[in-house]
């Protein structure tokens, strides 16, 4: 099934992560029926260029009302990404969101409420292992029992801040949901899959400021430790990416088996000529580089398999709640720990 009978539209481009989620679904033989955002954000011009003939709508209720249409993306700022989830979901779509998926226990409950009563797909892309060729391939191999059980996932996820290009919402933590939230999403995310662990907590959640206080409440550096029945787990983020590095970080994942271990080497492979998507895998039997480039990336084409057929092959629909739950819940641990520092 490479053409996929389904229309989708956008609400909301303000992170460019839309440019890749609405670049697979067409190049999968979905129609983008048109697309509406609010104002001017810096990605309008790049969303323009990359989809030149797709209508703008002057109100979201043309794209949610239209009954033609059966998903609806979002990458909007990410305190408004449930509202529009909620909507979109209320009007018989299907949604796949950019990550963080919501950034409240309120908007997460509300979420939960709504998949239940309407039956609908809420789906957050998140990017770091979904849009990453050489996590798909590290999947596969862990799935074949290449280093058995995993018991410790170390993620990183470094980025470079670019500061002059942001948005005022990027520095506000009540419109991108902070540092655990936002970003930390995705190294959670990870952990759950890899390890396959129902239930988790959090063990440490940090925040801080090390380097840009002219941004009063922004966290540019954050730190979780999590752990469950079958694993733990470690998380460092942080905005300080530097200027020679060729992109925007060197985003690892490390995962320790009880047979052996993977590293993940996903934008970059420093020391070499070569870009990323490298998985480095050592076990009993083997030590070696393997090239993850051409190994794909599934989670969209499962995805329009799901709105489809109505299954939950691209994620059960329970993963990205307890995603979000936990990213959630380290944000507002560090938030507390931060507060009690400064009394």
């Amino acid at each position: 099934m490479n053409d996929f009978n389904v229309k989708f539209g956008i609400i909301g481009i303000d992170h460019r992560h839309v440019y890749i989620q609405a670049q697979f679904l067409v190049e999968l033989g979905a129609e983008l029926a048109g697309w509406y955002t609010e104002g001017s954000p810096n990605t309008l011009a790049g969303f323009r260029k990359r989809f030149p003939k797709a209508k703008r709508f002057t109100d979201p209720r043309s794209l949610l009302e239209d009954p033609n249409i059966q998903v609806i993306l979002t990458s909007a700022i990410p305190s408004e990404r449930a509202k529009i989830s909620i909507s979109a979901m209320n009007h018989g779509k299907d949604v796949m969101s950019d990550k963080p998926g919501c950034v409240s226990f309120g908007d997460l409950q509300k979420l939960r409420q709504t998949v239940h009563k309407t039956g609908r797909i809420w789906s957050v892309d998140f990017s770091e292992r979904f849009e990453v060729p050489a996590v798909t391939l590290a999947s596969k191999l862990v799935s074949d029992g290449a280093i058995g059980d995993i018991i410790h996932t170390l993620g990183l996820g470094p980025h470079r801040l670019n500061s002059g290009s942001r948005p005022n919402w990027f520095f506000d933590p009540n419109q991108n949901g902070g540092i655990l939230a936002d970003i930390g999403s995705h190294q959670i995310d990870q952990f759950l899959f890899f390890t396959k662990s129902e239930r988790t907590e959090i063990t440490l959640a940090s925040i801080r400021n090390m380097g840009h206080q002219e941004f009063t409440n922004f966290s540019d550096f954050g730190e979780i430790a999590l752990r469950s029945k079958k694993a733990s787990g470690y998380i460092r983020l942080d905005w300080f990416t530097p200027d020679a590095l060729p992109t925007w970080g060197d985003g690892r994942l490390f995962l320790l088996g009880t047979e052996g271990s993977i590293e993940i080497r996903k934008y970059c492979d420093i020391g070499s000529e070569e870009e990323g998507n490298y998985v480095y895998l050592t076990n009993g039997t083997k030590y070696e580089k393997i090239y993850g480039g051409d190994a794909g990336c599934p989670y969209f084409y499962n995805f329009l398999v799901d709105v489809v057929e109505r299954s939950e092959t691209a994620m059960p629909q329970e993963h990205p709640f307890k995603v979000m739950e936990l990213a959630i819940k380290a944000q507002e641990m560090a938030e507390g720990e931060k507060r009690n520092e400064l009394i």
